[in-house]
This record gives structure tokens, C-alpha cells and sequence, in this order.
């Protein structure tokens, strides 16, 4: 295949974006994007069946970082906003959904916390702080500083919405980094956020950020990238060995070889790990230990009146405590236009996560009549889907547990071996969108 000044592995949104911030800085340099798969994209994938437009992964973004925005605003893209019912969020509790406001006030007010809980929400003005620096979980710390009960209602459902994990293994400095760091600079959450309000930075315990997607869902943006890209991807061709030979390195794949001067891994840890195991056995077995747990996602089509509950919300979520086999819903139809046809409602329900990795394998009879057994109980759902989609991820979503900011050092002091080998993705400093581009972004600006 000969020779190239920059091999990207993986044609995600995270090696898709890199490249781009590449050649917007220098439109000469000679970069390969070598994609395994026959399509583009990663765990971005929109299908239009039958008027309903699925999201299999993400379904959108927020707008409180502006990496992605300015992305695509470049390819000349317009981001669509979300409906005021995507701030209509609901926790399941004792069976039934409650509604979580984001206003201090209300949500102290409503029925979410018990009199105690709320006693207990407030009184973390007065704990004091640890001392040592330690990677501690997501329960151990929210439970120290906020109560037993704000953890199990609250954050242990939004953890298990943002990662479909387990919060007593994931890290607290790797999964939620800016909450972690009020209390070693401010001594607390509240008077971290009083303090930082006195400074006029508007952040909230919620920050109050608006969701936004494409038209065309998700894809769009894997689809505009693409366009620009399109000389540079090559699909199809899996990466399956990587040597260094004096100033370059080779890539190696089962019909052939690539020479290039940097190689940048941006696809899932386990696939970097395996092609890297020759290279670098340390490396290769530190990424190894990096959890994927399978995730499905099952998409149900409606009639607006078979939904007793009602449709105007983005979603709800279940804490564990709970004993669900679904880790919440979202109310696509209601969140962004034109994601179901006129009359109906697209729900999006996940299933499986670290928990509860063997429910997401279920066949698709079973997994269907899980989801559903579900949502007629807490949705009050008369009669049969119009319409049902599954997608299946044998492999979802990294999982930041305890350790994980050591495993990051390590991995970093043995890549000074290698000058011009990196890794990026959504498997070290945040798993979403946003957090893909930023750092796309800044490591184009480091290579």
C-alpha cells in the first residue's frame, strides 16, 4: 500500500474528526484512515426504517462545549436543537417515575428524597473533606459526601446512563472529573458551586445544556466527515500487526503494509491492544483490562395513544435498586423532529450494561419481550409495537473503574518509547461525542 506521513486506525468519530483537524492545519499531509468495517462511523449509526429514524448509539450532543458545534459548523452542517420536552427527565422510584427537576428549589421540593435524604443532600456543606488524594468509586464518594439515599435514587441511575456501568467500580476522578475536583479545591460540592458562582462561572450540579443532533440524526455528522475525507478512508481493512523500523513504523494487514511516520490508534482499546501486543507487550496488556460490557438497544414504534404515561419527556432512568431489566428509555419522537411518523412515538429502551451483561445477549425474542414487559408496566402501554429495531454491541462502552488514571500514566511514560505512536478515543478522557472531538482537536494540535 506504500507510504503515508499519518496512519489513523479506526474510522470513528474520534480518528474521523483527528484527521480533519489534521488537514485543516496543513491540507498537504498525507493521511491514511484505515477502517475495519465496511462502513464508517464506529458506534454512530442512524437507519431510517419504515419513517422511524434510529439512533443505534448516541442520539445526540450537548451544546456546552463548542468543539463539536464549530466542527459542524465547518462542514456546513446545522445542528438541530432539542425540544423543550428533552429537558422533561424522569427516575424510577418505587415503581413509579418521578420527575427530576433541575431547578434547586423544586427538585428540593419534590417527592424524589425523603425528609431525611434532603436533610442529609444539604448537610454535605459540613463534611469535610479527604485529605489523601485517592481513586475512589462512584458510591463510595457520593455516598460520603451527598448520603446513601441521593446515590441510590439519583447518581446511580445517571452513571448507568451515561456508561451503563457499575458505580461501585467506576472511578470517580476518571468518569465525573469536575465534580471529583470541588472538593479537593474547594473542600465540598456546595461550596465548590457556591464559590464558582461567586466567581460569575455559570455551572450548576446540573449544568443547564441543551441536546442537540442532525436532521438526519447522528449519521449526519459521520456522513459530512466523509464528504471531506473521502480520498483518505480506506474500509474493509483491518489492522492486525505494528512494528517500528528506525524513523517510521509499519502497518501491517492480512494482504499488505503501510509505512508511515506517525500511527495514531483510535479505535476501541481491546482492538488497540491486540494490534499493539508485539509492539509493546505493556501497553497491550494494560489495555487489555479495560471492560466493554454488551449493551442492546431496542427501538419500539407506537401510537401516541397506546402510551398511558404520556410522551412529552426525554426519558427516564432506573436506579439498580430498582431491580429492572432495563436500564431506562428515551422518548426519541420527543426529543427531535421528524423521528417518527405523524401520530406515533419512537422509544429507545437499553438493555444489559456491567450489571447485567448477559440480559443484552438474550435472543431477539426474549430481549423484545424483556423490553416490553417493562415498559407496559412503568409506561402504561396498551397493545403491540407498531414497529421494533434492535441493535445489538458486543462490546459498548469503556468502562473508567477504579485505577484507571494509573492505567492512563503507565501507558503514557511507555508511548515516550515511541514518539509518533498515539491513542485516542473515547476509552481514556470521556466517552461521549463532545469529549471525541475535544480531544481529537487538541491531539492535532500536539502531533
Amino acid at each position: 500500500m506504500g507510504k503515508a506521513e499519518v496512519v489513523i486506525v479506526g474510522g470513528g468519530i474520534s480518528g474521523l474528526s483527528l484527521a480533519y483537524f489534521l488537514l485543516k492545519r496543513n491540507p498537504q499531509l498525507d493521511i491514511k484512515i484505515i477502517e475495519a468495517e465496511k462502513r464508517a462511523g464506529g458506534k454512530i449509526v442512524t437507519e431510517n426504517v419504515s419513517g422511524f429514524l434510529c439512533e443505534g448509539g448516541v442520539n445526540g450532543f450537548l451544546n456546552n462545549k463548542p468543539s463539536t458545534i464549530c466542527l459542524a459548523k465547518q462542514l456546513g452542517i446545522e445542528p438541530l436543537k432539542g425540544s423543550e420536552d428533552s429537558q422533561v427527565r424522569y427516575i424510577l422510584i418505587n415503581g413509579r417515575l418521578v420527575k427530576v427537576f433541575q431547578n434547586p428549589v423544586k427538585f428540593f421540593l419534590s417527592p424524589l428524597l425523603s425528609f431525611s435524604g434532603k436533610l442529609r443532600m444539604i448537610g454535605e456543606y459540613f463534611i469535610p473533606p479527604l485529605k489523601e488524594e485517592i481513586d475512589e468509586t462512584v458510591e463510595s464518594f457520593v455516598s460520603r459526601r451527598v448520603g446513601r439515599e441521593f446515590y441510590e435514587k439519583l447518581i446511580d441511575a445517571m452513571s448507568t446512563g451515561i456508561y451503563a456501568g457499575d458505580p461501585s467500580r467506576m472511578s470517580m476522578k476518571s468518569c465525573f472529573p469536575k465534580v471529583y475536583y470541588l472538593e479537593k479545591k474547594y473542600g465540598g460540592l456546595i461550596k465548590g458551586l457556591l464559590a464558582l458562582k461567586k466567581e460569575k462561572k455559570d455551572v450548576k450540579a446540573q449544568p443547564e445544556a441543551v441536546l442537540m443532533s442532525f436532521k438526519g440524526g447522528m449519521s449526519d455528522l459521520i456522513n459530512a466527515l466523509e464528504i471531506k475525507l473521502s480520498s483518505k478512508i480506506i474500509k474493509a481493512k483491518k489492522v492486525v500487526n505494528i512494528s517500528k523500523n528506525n524513523s517510521f513504523y509499519t502497518v501491517y494487514f492480512n494482504d499488505g503494509q503501510i509505512d508511515a511516520e506517525k500511527v495514531i490508534f483510535a479505535c476501541p482499546a481491546y482492538e488497540s491492544a491486540e494490534i499493539l501486543k508485539e509492539l509493546d507487550r505493556e501497553i497491550s496488556d494494560i489495555l487489555k483490562t479495560i471492560p466493554y460490557p454488551p449493551l442492546s438497544v431496542v427501538a419500539f414504534g407506537f401510537k401516541k395513544q397506546q402510551i398511558g404515561f404520556g410522551t412529552s419527556l426525554y426519558g427516564f432512568l432506573i436506579p439498580y435498586r430498582e431491580k429492572r431489566k432495563i436500564l431506562g428509555t428515551l422518548f426519541d419522537s420527543s426529543i427531535f423532529p421528524n423521528r417518527a411518523p405523524d401520530g406515533y412515538v419512537l422509544l429507545r429502551s437499553m438493555i444489559g450494561g456491567r450489571r447485567s451483561p448477559e440480559l443484552a445477549m438474550l435472543n431477539d425474542e426474549k430481549l423484545i419481550d424483556t423490553a416490553l414487559t417493562e415498559l407496559r408496566d412503568i409506561l402504561q402501554i396498551k397493545g403491540e409495537p407498531y414497529f421494533i429495531k434492535i441493535f445489538r454491541w458486543q462490546k459498548a462502552i469503556p468502562q473508567y473503574e477504579l485505577g484507571h488514571e494509573e492505567k492512563l500514566m503507565k501507558i503514557e511514560q511507555r508511548l515516550q518509547k515511541f514518539p509518533g505512536l498515539y491513542l485516542t478515543g473515547n476509552a481514556y478522557r470521556g466517552v461521549s461525542v463532545n469529549d471525541c472531538i475535544e480531544n481529537s482537536l487538541k491531539l492535532s494540535e500536539t502531533i
